[in-house]
């Protein structure tokens, strides 16, 4: 499964709607594949600090934030 439909579906659902326009954002960069591979790695690491922060607003639980942040670091960030 993508990582963003994993996010989606991580998402409590009171918050998906709101949640689903910013990873619009994040998917349109990342999944680009004529980018420049450093605003890859930076927006990549914005997604990461997104994350925490819905884990940390109890939005997506623990053990999905765990499992997404390491999707977003083997996806785009290692190599």
């Amino acid at each position: 499964m993508r990582t963003f439909d994993l996010i989606r579906g991580a998402v409590l659902p009171d918050f998906r709607e709101r949640v689903a326009e910013y990873l619009a954002q994040y998917e349109s960069v990342l999944l680009d594949n004529e980018l420049n591979p450093q605003l890859k790695r930076d927006t990549a690491n914005q997604l990461r600090g997104y994350l925490r922060g819905l884990n940390t607003t109890r939005v997506l639980g623990m053990a999905d934030w765990e499992e997404l942040d390491r999707r977003v670091m083997n996806t785009w960030l290692s190599g």
